[in-house]
C-alpha cells in the first residue's frame, strides 16, 4: 500500500498541509527574548515616557534629560562662514 499512496495524486487539502509543514519564515527563525518594557521616568515630575534614542526633554514639564553642546566637526561647523 505505501507504493500506491506515493503514486496517488495528492488532493488539494493534502498539498496545502504538506506545503504548510515545509514552509520557512520570511524573517528567518524567531529568537526568544524575555519580555521587557522600554520606558523612562522623568526625575522631575515622574511622568512615564516610552524610551526612544535621542529623547532629550520631558513633554510634560520640560525637564532636560541631556544637554548636548554642538562642536565643530569635519563637515559641519558652528558658524556658516566656511
Amino acid at each position: 500500500m505505501p507504493e500506491e499512496e506515493k503514486k496517488k495524486t495528492l488532493s488539494y487539502l493534502e498539498r496545502l498541509k504538506q506545503q504548510a509543514l515545509t514552509q520557512q519564515n520570511y524573517g528567518g527563525d524567531v529568537q526568544d527574548q524575555a519580555a521587557r518594557m522600554e520606558a523612562r521616568d522623568c526625575p522631575n515630575c515622574g511622568a512615564g515616557r516610552a524610551y526612544r534614542h535621542g529623547l532629550t526633554n520631558c513633554a510634560y514639564c520640560g525637564f532636560s534629560f541631556m544637554d548636548v553642546q554642538l562642536t565643530d566637526g569635519i563637515h559641519i561647523r558652528k558658524d556658516n562662514n566656511s
